[in-house]
């Protein structure tokens, strides 16, 4: 045969070109031969004996065959095309193959080959085949690890189509799970109910047995192969052979499950036990760091890496964790040290050949920390929306965002994780983005182990504790307040050269807060103003001149004492600008330091076209930099805040007017930290620093191994500010983590369109619902070791009883609290009213009110109650619910023996009647004269006129009606006409009747044991009913989404993912805006650049006027939400769309130089490149949206937008990662 296919190989003709192919093994691998030996024929050949057979390598006759005349590649719906149409008719008959439709994949391969080696030599002695499991498990079906790897191009991001690994700590469904049915599922008879015709089909099937054997005439003990196996058609020896393979297989089966040995048995009922365990446990363990980790050494012999100085016992112990594979939650002030942590797992990644992510809160800071890795570990590689450096590296950084869609994707890179870093965890608190850490924890597989790195916080225990218990494995949390740098706050009172000294020593580096220096500030700004009217009289100086002095002085005080560089924290952008530019008389730099601050700034900006290099913004900055002084905020143009972090860190710049944003995790120590003001506007209103920002911001003072402390001021520029408000700000407690979790459209439809998630998993494993926890188990343990109740003879109704008290007890409250809130009711309880008591304390006693407190919420009643003698302090003799026999009882308590009586504050639920009768009483007498005898010296006085008459009238009024006095009516006597009262009122009467008929109430024991039983179980249903699904605090809002997107068609009433659906997945930000406007396709009539501009809307955060079909859209999405109860009004939805930057952007893609550009607005530079970066990450979801629906006109009109707005300045790469 091989013969025969080497005479059929044409000789080469002069067309040919010399190649060959070499297959390597048997595994598809082909390499090319460009060269081939000379005299040597050319087919393919083979590394094994047998290769592929030799082919044609007549590339004309390929070419023509495959391109020229098959019919595939003709047009038949292009209208050009029509006058060809015919003659290509001519050319080629387009044969129909109607078997093509029906296009099957290959099944894979069931089966492979091992290696059979000698066990002594390791000699290779020959191959064996072996069974493969789990070979039908993809990306598109399973979450399991065990799937098959997607292609290598979806390695990295995934794709939407793809299942997500399953998440750490969400179990596979039990058996029980499964067994139990879902509201959609029925019983079906297999006889009678199967549905015949498939939904969108005419005709069906026909099930009714043809001549085939009835049931009843087969014999029960004889198993029917064909009836079996539904074998209809066993003409073949072969499919003879499968069934009784297959029935072989089953018996065996059978076998197997019934002889399953009692031991194993055995075995499952002992490893039960072990869950209830792993309930109780704690999963956050707290690492004691007070004493020296003397063994760290001994423990680890070879690290995976080692430092040039020695750790500190936090960073020891976090190390030794890493060491045992164990997650770990670190937190410390800035510059304690928390990046060790980080670069030893890196390291471990590396020793074990698996990877590890490192994500960040800001693109900056990713930036930053590429550079450092880079060049401690080499091997590593950069992820942000817009630069992709080395993927395939094992240690990976990118932004939070990035991550969560790659776990939502299924990405491949997840199956060889080890760790991932989160930095700056407090970010949690960030109410846009805070969603996405706790989504990414949630998603996570449970083979990854975390490290949290995190600013100190109050509660990193009880964080620690939910991701413990979500992810099922142990948390260590290491918690440090050590500053390496102790920090000293002063607050600055000086504005002249006279004055500049005067700087007061606030809080010392012991943590000591000094009043003295507060005073002694206090005393300098307060001559200084006297001083200042006197002389000028009261002229006012302009607020930047003010500005200006103080500024200098300060300065010139600091340089002084070469307290440089200063960071000061400004938190308005106008001003930072404003304080730089009035510096314009300083300069703090030497000669050297210029040279090298221009040589850098100019090599930096070499990679700016020539006319970028002139922007107003680059020359302004350039003088600054050369006198010291620099601005670092979101308006700077990227590039430029990059040279500025840079020269920061080499001591160049001696001043930074900065924002907030600085002190996020850029790690950039300075020698002193300056607060202009302590008041910043958080986007609603000014408000004071919070501890925890004051504690980030100051944290950036004190260089390790450069300053012995760090010092911080406080400028008084107006005035000295409130001490309380220093105190607060300086010793409070940093802010707590608290959850921001959300729901949102994404990714409710990323995990409908997984079936084995569900979103209301994603729900309780939220950090907002941490508080359900694991007292149920408690409970039902208690409840079990409860006696059992005895319900015979008298106590046969006793739990009836029990309900109607309690269903009397809840009307007897609600009832008490309408009285309370009402007018007449509150008239009614007024002072000298003859109440009906009781409490612990009395039972049915009468007393009268002499004093109502004004407190609305916790309204008290002061009163005189008459009680037996001995008993006026008393406790009680019992517990407050143990019988509540005042509820059958209605007889008034009559003392036995003298009577004595009690002044108390009464709260309402002890009042359980008003009667109809008052006295009079002078309540100021009887309360002095009660409080008199309190004291030892009078205790036994009698008692004083008023108290005895008041007294004696109640024993009078009870004696008299001794079954029970009349009470106030709440529907006729005080007035009260609403619905609810009325049916209280009635159900009351008709409860207090139905207590008499009980015949358990005559039993003296019979209501204490059950209370006890009752009040555990009444617990237990509330814990229950808080751990199911039906009362997490979402679920509402989440019934609301899905009517929103079921109503859009993203998903059918069942839930299923439709088109639309899929479409939004791709889209992370504004997800239903973009997927209607692709789908009323309102992008594809516009120019690239004009699409462009309209998308601008979505990144810019500044207001302009609108544009009319984004806002239609907009606007019906904000009224369709409204209507299925989302509390946003449709005015908020449409606000959040604003088209300030349209006219820019749409230049910018027409190509427009930035410098002009800068020109057309008063945006600042910065945030005019943020929002066009942002832009392209839009348009690039846009062009992935498109592929999905099949617009391919659209996608790469997007891909040409987007290349028309990657240009220049805009998209300069970061200095960091070169």
């Amino acid at each position: 045969a091989f013969l025969f296919f080497f005479a059929d190989v044409p000789p080469s003709g002069p067309m040919d070109l010399p190649l060959s192919l070499l297959e390597m093994g048997c595994s598809g691998r082909f390499e090319l031969i460009t060269h081939p030996l000379p005299g040597q024929p050319l087919p393919p050949h083979s590394t094994l004996p047998h290769g592929l057979p030799p082919t044609s390598l007549n590339l004309e006759t390929e070419v023509e065959k495959q391109f020229l005349r098959d019919p595939a590649w003709l047009p038949i719906h292009d209208t050009d095309f029509e006058c060809n149409l015919s003659s290509a008719n001519r050319v080629t008959q387009r044969e129909f193959n109607v078997d093509s439709l029906l296009n099957c994949a290959q099944s894979s391969l069931h089966s492979g080959l091992s290696v059979v080696r000698d066990p002594t030599t390791g000699m290779l002695l020959g191959f064996t085949e072996v069974p493969l499991e789990n070979t039908g498990l993809s990306a598109k079906n399973s979450l399991s690890l065990q799937r098959q790897p997607g292609p290598p191009s979806e390695s990295l991001r995934g794709s939407n189509t793809n299942y997500p690994f399953l998440p750490g700590g969400m179990e596979e469904l039990s058996l029980d799970q499964i067994k139990k049915k879902s509201e959609l599922e029925e019983d079906i008879d297999f006889e009678k109910d199967l549905i015949r015709v498939p939904p969108g089909l005419k005709a069906g099937m026909d099930f009714t047995d043809k001549g085939s054997i009835s049931h009843s005439e087969m014999n029960p003990s004889v198993m029917h192969i064909p009836a079996f196996f539904f074998v209809y058609n066993l003409n073949s020896k072969y499919e003879v052979a499968c069934s009784h393979l297959e029935l072989f297989l089953f018996l065996c089966l059978q076998d197997a499950v019934s002889s399953s040995t009692p031991s194993e048995k055995a075995k499952d009922d002992k490893s039960k036990p072990k869950v209830k365990q792993e309930e109780n446990k704690k999963w956050a363990i707290p690492v004691d760091i007070a004493s020296p980790c003397e063994d760290f050494h001994k423990r680890i012999p070879n690290p995976a890496f080692t430092w040039p100085f020695e750790l500190d016992v936090f960073q020891k112990q976090a190390v030794l964790r890493l060491e045992a594979h164990d997650s770990v939650f670190v937190a410390a002030h800035t510059s304690a040290g928390k990046t060790v942590v980080a670069e030893y797992a890196i390291a471990l990644s590396q020793k074990h050949m698996t990877r590890t992510i490192y994500t960040s809160p800001i693109k900056a800071l990713s930036n930053q920390k590429f550079r450092d890795f880079k060049s401690t570990f080499g091997d590593v590689g950069l992820l942000t929306g817009d630069v992709q450096l080395s993927p395939e590296s094992s240690c990976l950084i990118m932004t939070t965002e990035i991550l969560r869609s790659m776990l939502y994707n299924g990405s491949e890179v997840i199956r060889d994780l080890e760790w991932v870093i989160f930095d700056e965890v407090h970010y949690i608190n960030d109410a846009e983005r805070g969603v996405v850490w706790e989504e990414v924890l949630i998603m996570l597989p449970d083979h990854v182990s975390i490290i949290l790195l995190s600013a100190t916080v109050p509660n990193a225990l009880e964080f620690s504790e939910w991701i413990g218990r979500i992810k099922k494995k142990h948390i260590y949390v290491i918690s440090t307040m050590k500053r390496p740098v102790p920090l000293e706050h002063h607050l600055y009172t000086g504005n002249s050269t006279k004055t500049q000294k005067e700087m007061f020593l606030l809080l010392d580096a012991a943590g000591n807060f000094l009043t003295k220096g507060y005073y002694a500030a206090v005393d300098a700004k307060k001559e200084r103003t006297s001083k200042h009217a006197q002389s000028f009289g009261s002229k006012n100086t302009s607020q930047n001149t003010t500005d200006r002095s103080v500024w200098l002085s300060l300065l010139h005080f600091l340089s002084q004492r070469q307290q440089t560089p200063v960071v000061a924290f400004t938190f308005s952008r106008t001003r930072c600008d404003d304080n730089a530019r009035s510096l314009d008389s300083m300069d703090m730099t030497t000669s050297i330091e210029k040279a090298e601050i221009h040589s850098f700034f100019q090599k930096s900006l070499t990679r700016l076209r020539g006319g970028d290099r002139q922007l107003p913004q680059i020359l302004i900055m350039r003088d600054l930099l050369k006198r010291g002084i620099a601005v670092h905020h979101s308006g700077i143009l990227p590039i430029l805040k990059e040279v500025i972090e840079m020269l920061f860190s080499r001591g160049l710049v001696k001043v930074l007017f900065a924002t907030e944003t600085f002190a996020m995790g850029v790690n950039m120590p300075a020698r002193t930290v300056v607060f202009d003001s302590i008041r910043k506007h958080d986007g609603t209103g000014f408000r004071n620093l919070l501890p925890g920002e004051y504690i980030q911001m100051a944290g950036r003072a004190g260089r390790r191994g450069l300053d012995a402390t760090g010092t911080v001021i406080i400028l008084c520029k107006a005035g000295v500010h409130e001490m309380a408000d220093l105190h607060v700000m300086m010793l409070g407690k940093p802010t707590i983590l608290q959850s921001q979790f959300r729901l949102t459209y994404t990714m409710i439809l990323n995990l409908l369109r997984v079936e084995a998630l569900r979103v209301t998993d994603m729900m309780r494993r939220s950090f907002s619902e941490n508080h359900r926890d694991t007292q149920v188990h408690q409970l039902k343990q208690t409840l079990s070791t409860l006696p059992p109740l005895d319900t015979h003879d008298q106590l046969s109704d006793l739990m009836p009883y029990y309900r109607t008290v309690t269903e009397l007890r809840t009307t007897t409250e609600a009832l008490q609290r309408a009285i309370l809130e009402s007018m007449s009711g509150l008239k009614a309880l007024s002072v000298g009213r003859v109440v009906v008591v009781n409490n612990k304390q009395h039972l049915n006693a009468l007393g009268v009110i002499l004093q109502v407190s004004n407190d609305s919420v916790n309204r008290t009643f002061t009163s005189l109650i008459i009680c037996e003698k001995g008993n006026e302090e008393g406790e009680g003799k019992g517990n407050a619910v143990a019988a509540l026999p005042h509820l059958y009882n209605t007889a008034l308590f009559i003392p036995e023996g003298p009577c004595s009586h009690t002044v108390q504050k009464l709260k309402f639920q002890d009042i359980t009647g008003i009667t109809v009768k008052t006295l009079k009483v002078i309540p100021d007498r009887i309360i002095d004269n009660y409080n008199k005898r309190q004291q030892p010296r009078f205790r036994h006085d009698p008692p004083g006129q008023a108290i005895s008459t008041a007294s004696q009238e109640l024993l009078r009024l009870a004696e008299a009606n001794s079954g029970g006095l009349a009470t106030l009516d709440p529907v006729n006597d005080l007035q009260l006409k609403s619905v609810d009262v009325v049916e209280d009122s009635m159900r009351l009467r008709v409860l207090k009747e139905s207590l008499q008929d009980f015949t358990c109430i005559h039993s003296p024991t019979f209501f204490a044991r059950v209370t006890e039983r009752m009040s555990v179980q009444e617990e237990l249903d509330r814990l229950l009913f808080l751990v199911s699904d039906q009362s997490l605090s979402l679920l509402p809002e989440y019934h609301q989404r899905i009517k929103v997107l079921q109503s859009l068609q993203y998903v059918d009433s069942s839930g299923a993912v439709q088109l639309k659906g899929r479409v939004a997945c791709q889209i992370s930000s504004h997800e239903l805006l973009l997927t209607e406007l692709l789908f009323e396709n309102a992008l594809s009539p516009l120019a690239p650049e004009e699409s462009a501009a309209l998308l601008s809307c979505l990144v810019f955060t500044q207001k302009t006027q609108g544009i009319d079909r984004v806002l239609s859209v907009a606007k019906r999405i904000g009224e369709l939400q409204r209507e299925c109860g989302i509390p946003q009004t449709a005015e908020e939805f449409v606000g959040q769309f604003k088209f300030g930057l349209t006219e820019v952007v749409y230049c910018w893609a027409r190509g427009m130089p930035f410098a002009e550009i800068a020109q057309l607005t008063d945006v600042q530079e910065g945030t005019v490149v943020r929002c066009i970066q942002r832009l392209d990450e839009v348009l690039k979801m846009v062009r992935q949206a498109a592929r999905i629906v099949g617009d391919s006109v659209l996608g790469s009109k997007m891909e040409k937008a987007s290349l028309a707005i990657r240009r220049d300045i805009v998209f300069t790469a970061s200095l960091y990662t070169h």
